[in-house]
């Protein structure tokens, strides 16, 4: 093999190198085992590394948290009760022992419940999204509750019981949150989908991230570290002081505004509220000059 053909052998491996070495290292081992989206290693960011943590007899974490958000699990009392109106609302799509699997036995129909945490059943109950009057939509639409609040934590103390997991049902302190640093994380984090003032917008594939108005303050957490639907969990990447702010300004900015400039329109935004105020300062220039027009 002459110089010149052996060059481009050299050249074409390093080629080959440089381009299947990021591949692999992005692909990782084939036996890689995947880390549980609800657990981080940053301390008081939703999971029991927070300030203050307590277990019951059995070593099971019953409640955590710190001064920004608490989150405590479900009485266990309550899980005979769940287990009823479990049975009554939720067992025809998800299975009776909620691992997704309907009586038919058509397995992965339905979401599996087991090890969701008690927070993710009760965002989705408590919201009306659960039980579904129509379990083939695309996107479960907001509605009234068919569950009270009670009734909800019940049937997510049963499901736990299942096989326990996080995250638990938050609190949130907002007496200690800043509702500026609040705006400034949110316009960062999630004014892209929900819009800069909360009204929601239309997604990808018939989808769409929903209005944040009317929304409980406790919810407001629960959709942040559950993430329901196309949202993203955000764990490990904001704390429970962070997600505090942000539900300070979402049920404080958002839900009441001030409109300290004069009207609020509804809370278009700043564009519709800009082609508003263009429509209406030109439309009514215009007649202005008109009316003088005809004196003259």
């Amino acid at each position: 093999m002459n110089t010149s053909a052996l060059k481009r052998s050299a050249a074409l491996m390093f080629l080959l190198a440089l381009v299947a070495g990021p591949v692999l290292v992005f692909l990782g081992p084939a036996n890689a085992v995947s880390r549980n989206h609800y657990q981080t290693s940053r301390k008081n960011a939703g999971t029991p590394n927070s300030t203050k943590v307590t277990r019951n007899s059995s070593g099971q974490v019953v409640s955590y948290g710190n001064n920004s958000i608490t989150y405590n699990a479900p009485s266990a009392a309550l899980a005979q009760l769940g287990r009823a109106l479990y049975l009554q609302n939720c067992a025809t799509c998800h299975g009776d022992k909620a691992n997704g699997v309907p009586a038919d036995g058509t397995a992965g129909a339905y979401p599996n419940l087991i090890g969701v945490g008690p927070a993710t059943v009760d965002f989705w109950i408590e919201s009306g999204r659960m039980p579904a009057a129509n379990p083939r939509t695309v996107q479960a639409a907001r509605h009234v509750a068919r569950l009270n609040h009670q009734q909800a934590l019940a049937v997510a103390a049963w499901v736990d019981s299942l096989s326990p997991s996080l995250p638990l049902i938050p609190t949130p302190h907002l007496k200690n949150a800043n509702v500026s640093d609040g705006a400034a994380l949110f316009a960062l984090n999630c004014a892209a989908c929900h819009t800069i003032e909360g009204s929601g917008d239309a997604l990808a594939a018939n989808t769409y991230a929903p209005s944040l108005r009317n929304i409980p303050a406790f919810q407001v957490v629960e959709a942040i570290r559950t993430g329901p639907g196309n949202m993203p969990r955000f764990t490990g990447n904001l704390s429970d002081k962070q997600v505090n702010d942000i539900v300070k300004y979402v049920t404080t900015e958002i839900q009441h505004p001030n409109n300290p400039g004069g009207f609020g329109l509804g809370g278009l935004g700043p564009v519709a509220e800009g082609f508003i105020g263009l429509a209406l300062g030109v439309g009514l220039l215009a007649l202005l000059g008109y009316w003088v027009g005809e004196r003259d």
